[in-house]
Protein backbone atom coordinates (compact mmCIF):
# COMPACT_ATOMS: atom_id res chain seq x y z
CA UNK A 1 0.00 0.00 0.00
CA UNK A 2 2.85 2.33 1.20
CA UNK A 3 4.55 1.76 -2.95
CA UNK A 4 0.82 2.79 -4.54
CA UNK A 5 0.74 6.23 -2.30
CA UNK A 6 4.01 6.87 -2.81
CA UNK A 7 3.62 6.53 -6.72
CA UNK A 8 0.86 8.77 -5.96
CA UNK A 9 2.55 11.53 -4.70
CA UNK A 10 5.64 11.35 -6.26
CA UNK A 11 3.90 11.56 -10.09
CA UNK A 12 0.56 12.90 -11.31
CA UNK A 13 -1.27 9.82 -12.50
CA UNK A 14 -4.95 11.12 -12.47
CA UNK A 15 -3.48 13.79 -14.56
CA UNK A 16 -2.36 11.37 -17.25
CA UNK A 17 -5.70 9.66 -17.30
CA UNK A 18 -6.72 12.96 -17.46
CA UNK A 19 -5.18 13.49 -20.87
CA UNK A 20 -5.87 10.38 -22.52
CA UNK A 21 -10.04 10.94 -21.74
CA UNK A 22 -9.54 14.58 -23.19
CA UNK A 23 -7.91 12.71 -26.32
CA UNK A 24 -10.44 10.26 -26.34
CA UNK A 25 -13.44 12.95 -26.06
CA UNK A 26 -12.38 15.19 -28.69
CA UNK A 27 -11.38 12.15 -31.19
CA UNK A 28 -14.96 10.65 -30.56
CA UNK A 29 -16.02 13.65 -31.89
CA UNK A 30 -14.01 14.62 -35.11
CA UNK A 31 -14.21 10.63 -35.52
CA UNK A 32 -17.31 10.88 -35.28
CA UNK A 33 -18.43 13.66 -37.67
CA UNK A 34 -16.00 12.02 -40.29
CA UNK A 35 -17.82 9.23 -40.16
CA UNK A 36 -20.74 10.17 -41.03
CA UNK A 37 -19.96 11.73 -43.83
CA UNK A 38 -17.99 8.88 -45.16
CA UNK A 39 -20.65 6.47 -44.67
CA UNK A 40 -23.03 8.91 -46.30
CA UNK A 41 -20.44 8.82 -49.42
CA UNK A 42 -20.79 4.91 -48.93
CA UNK A 43 -24.24 4.43 -49.37
CA UNK A 44 -24.36 7.63 -52.68
CA UNK A 45 -25.60 6.67 -55.56
CA UNK A 46 -22.40 8.71 -56.73
CA UNK A 47 -19.59 5.92 -57.60
CA UNK A 48 -16.83 8.29 -57.33
CA UNK A 49 -17.69 9.72 -53.88
CA UNK A 50 -18.27 5.74 -52.88
CA UNK A 51 -14.61 5.07 -54.30
CA UNK A 52 -13.25 7.69 -52.18
CA UNK A 53 -15.14 6.50 -49.28
CA UNK A 54 -14.12 3.04 -49.82
CA UNK A 55 -10.61 3.80 -50.55
CA UNK A 56 -10.20 5.85 -47.14
CA UNK A 57 -11.51 3.13 -45.06
CA UNK A 58 -9.81 0.54 -46.65
CA UNK A 59 -6.63 2.58 -46.06
CA UNK A 60 -6.90 3.84 -42.43
CA UNK A 61 -8.75 0.34 -41.50
CA UNK A 62 -5.21 -1.07 -42.11
CA UNK A 63 -2.26 1.10 -41.63
CA UNK A 64 -1.14 0.46 -37.84
CA UNK A 65 -1.97 4.00 -35.77
CA UNK A 66 1.45 4.04 -35.14
CA UNK A 67 2.86 5.24 -38.60
CA UNK A 68 -0.22 7.88 -38.52
CA UNK A 69 1.03 9.19 -35.33
CA UNK A 70 4.78 9.29 -36.00
CA UNK A 71 3.25 10.48 -39.60
CA UNK A 72 1.24 13.38 -37.65
CA UNK A 73 4.76 14.57 -35.61
CA UNK A 74 7.55 13.77 -38.74
CA UNK A 75 5.46 14.56 -41.78
CA UNK A 76 1.97 17.06 -41.12
CA UNK A 77 4.14 18.51 -38.60
CA UNK A 78 7.85 18.61 -39.41
CA UNK A 79 7.66 18.49 -43.31
CA UNK A 80 4.51 20.30 -43.97
CA UNK A 81 4.66 22.75 -41.29
CA UNK A 82 1.18 21.63 -39.73
CA UNK A 83 0.70 23.84 -36.28
CA UNK A 84 -2.57 24.18 -34.00
CA UNK A 85 -0.87 26.56 -31.56
CA UNK A 86 2.58 27.97 -30.51
CA UNK A 87 2.69 26.46 -27.72
CA UNK A 88 4.44 22.55 -27.99
CA UNK A 89 2.39 20.84 -25.65
CA UNK A 90 -0.94 21.77 -27.02
CA UNK A 91 0.36 21.54 -30.77
CA UNK A 92 0.99 17.88 -30.71
CA UNK A 93 -1.99 17.16 -28.18
CA UNK A 94 -3.95 18.47 -31.21
CA UNK A 95 -1.99 16.63 -33.59
CA UNK A 96 -2.16 13.47 -31.87
CA UNK A 97 -6.26 13.95 -31.97
CA UNK A 98 -6.10 14.38 -35.27
CA UNK A 99 -4.16 11.11 -36.35
CA UNK A 100 -6.33 9.41 -33.89
CA UNK A 101 -9.85 11.03 -35.38
CA UNK A 102 -8.29 9.97 -39.04
CA UNK A 103 -8.12 6.65 -37.85
CA UNK A 104 -10.92 6.49 -35.99
CA UNK A 105 -13.31 7.56 -38.31
CA UNK A 106 -13.14 4.32 -40.63
CA UNK A 107 -14.23 2.37 -38.09
CA UNK A 108 -17.03 4.37 -36.85
CA UNK A 109 -18.41 5.02 -40.89
CA UNK A 110 -17.94 0.78 -40.78
CA UNK A 111 -20.05 0.70 -37.44
CA UNK A 112 -22.63 2.78 -39.16
CA UNK A 113 -23.14 0.57 -42.15
CA UNK A 114 -23.52 -2.24 -40.10
CA UNK A 115 -26.73 -0.21 -38.60
CA UNK A 116 -27.28 0.99 -41.90
CA UNK A 117 -27.48 -2.99 -43.14
CA UNK A 118 -30.35 -3.25 -40.55
CA UNK A 119 -32.89 -0.88 -41.88
CA UNK A 120 -34.71 -2.24 -44.43
CA UNK A 121 -34.40 -1.51 -48.16
CA UNK A 122 -38.18 -0.79 -48.04
CA UNK A 123 -38.20 2.50 -45.79
CA UNK A 124 -35.80 3.80 -48.47
CA UNK A 125 -37.91 3.12 -51.51
CA UNK A 126 -40.59 4.76 -49.20
CA UNK A 127 -38.89 8.21 -48.69
CA UNK A 128 -38.49 7.98 -52.50
CA UNK A 129 -41.76 7.28 -53.09
CA UNK A 130 -42.90 10.10 -50.92
CA UNK A 131 -40.66 12.43 -53.19
CA UNK A 132 -37.51 12.60 -50.83
CA UNK A 133 -33.86 13.41 -52.34
CA UNK A 134 -31.03 11.51 -51.06
CA UNK A 135 -29.94 13.43 -48.38
CA UNK A 136 -33.22 13.76 -47.03
CA UNK A 137 -33.86 10.17 -47.08
CA UNK A 138 -30.05 9.40 -45.53
CA UNK A 139 -30.73 12.39 -42.68
CA UNK A 140 -34.23 11.97 -41.85
CA UNK A 141 -34.86 8.57 -42.45
CA UNK A 142 -31.70 5.73 -42.75
CA UNK A 143 -29.08 7.56 -40.22
CA UNK A 144 -31.18 7.98 -37.21
CA UNK A 145 -32.47 4.20 -37.55
CA UNK A 146 -29.07 3.01 -38.35
CA UNK A 147 -27.44 4.90 -35.17
CA UNK A 148 -29.94 3.19 -33.31
CA UNK A 149 -28.72 -0.02 -34.90
CA UNK A 150 -24.97 0.38 -34.14
CA UNK A 151 -24.65 1.36 -30.93
CA UNK A 152 -22.86 -1.74 -29.78
CA UNK A 153 -19.85 -1.04 -32.57
CA UNK A 154 -19.78 2.38 -31.87
CA UNK A 155 -19.72 1.41 -28.26
CA UNK A 156 -16.49 -0.76 -29.06
CA UNK A 157 -14.99 1.63 -31.72
CA UNK A 158 -14.69 4.04 -28.52
CA UNK A 159 -13.83 1.60 -26.28
CA UNK A 160 -10.77 0.61 -28.50
CA UNK A 161 -10.56 4.37 -28.86
CA UNK A 162 -9.89 4.96 -25.29
CA UNK A 163 -7.17 1.99 -25.09
CA UNK A 164 -5.54 3.68 -28.82
CA UNK A 165 -5.38 7.32 -26.97
CA UNK A 166 -1.86 5.49 -25.30
CA UNK A 167 -0.35 5.92 -29.03
CA UNK A 168 -0.18 9.21 -28.57
CA UNK A 169 3.24 8.91 -27.43
CA UNK A 170 3.89 8.79 -30.62
CA UNK A 171 3.00 12.02 -31.55
CA UNK A 172 4.95 13.49 -28.35
CA UNK A 173 2.40 14.07 -26.19
CA UNK A 174 4.30 13.77 -22.94
CA UNK A 175 1.58 13.89 -20.53
CA UNK A 176 -0.41 10.93 -21.13
CA UNK A 177 -0.56 7.79 -19.33
CA UNK A 178 2.17 5.13 -21.12
CA UNK A 179 5.03 8.04 -21.14
CA UNK A 180 3.98 8.48 -18.01
CA UNK A 181 4.27 4.78 -17.11
CA UNK A 182 7.65 4.60 -19.23
CA UNK A 183 8.75 7.41 -16.92
CA UNK A 184 7.41 5.59 -13.82
CA UNK A 185 9.25 2.11 -14.59
CA UNK A 186 12.91 3.94 -15.84
CA UNK A 187 13.12 5.93 -12.40
CA UNK A 188 11.28 3.83 -9.79
CA UNK A 189 11.69 -0.43 -10.98
CA UNK A 190 11.30 -1.45 -7.37
CA UNK A 191 7.91 -1.30 -7.93
CA UNK A 192 7.07 -1.98 -11.10
CA UNK A 193 4.46 -4.79 -10.43
CA UNK A 194 1.96 -1.81 -8.37
CA UNK A 195 3.15 0.84 -11.73
CA UNK A 196 1.40 -2.21 -13.71
CA UNK A 197 -1.72 -2.55 -11.47
CA UNK A 198 -2.28 1.11 -11.12
CA UNK A 199 -2.35 1.72 -15.16
CA UNK A 200 -4.18 -1.75 -15.71
CA UNK A 201 -7.24 -0.81 -13.16
CA UNK A 202 -7.12 2.57 -14.09
CA UNK A 203 -8.04 1.64 -17.87
CA UNK A 204 -10.59 -1.20 -16.50
CA UNK A 205 -12.00 1.31 -14.30
CA UNK A 206 -12.59 3.67 -17.38
CA UNK A 207 -13.98 0.92 -19.84
CA UNK A 208 -16.19 -1.27 -17.36
CA UNK A 209 -18.59 1.85 -17.32
CA UNK A 210 -18.77 2.25 -21.16
CA UNK A 211 -19.57 -1.38 -22.17
CA UNK A 212 -22.30 -1.51 -19.37
CA UNK A 213 -23.62 1.92 -21.00
CA UNK A 214 -23.30 0.75 -24.28
CA UNK A 215 -25.53 -2.47 -23.54
CA UNK A 216 -27.96 -0.54 -21.68
CA UNK A 217 -28.47 1.96 -24.80
CA UNK A 218 -28.01 -1.37 -27.17
CA UNK A 219 -31.48 -3.06 -25.79
CA UNK A 220 -33.08 0.27 -25.08
CA UNK A 221 -33.24 1.63 -28.42
CA UNK A 222 -32.69 -1.92 -30.36
CA UNK A 223 -35.86 -1.30 -33.21
CA UNK A 224 -38.55 -4.02 -32.71
CA UNK A 225 -39.13 -5.18 -35.89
Amino acid sequence: MNGFLELFSQYDVPGAFLVNIELTLWSALFSMILGVVLVVMRISPISSLRAVAGAYVELFKNLPLTIIMVFMVLGAYAQLKLTFSDTFATNFFWLAVMGLSLYTAAFVCESLRSGINTVPLGQAEAARALGLGFMQSATEIILPQAFRGSVAPLGNTLIALLKNSTVAAAASVSTETSSLMSQMIEFRPDVIVQIFLIFAFGYVILIIPIGMLTTYLSNKLAVRR
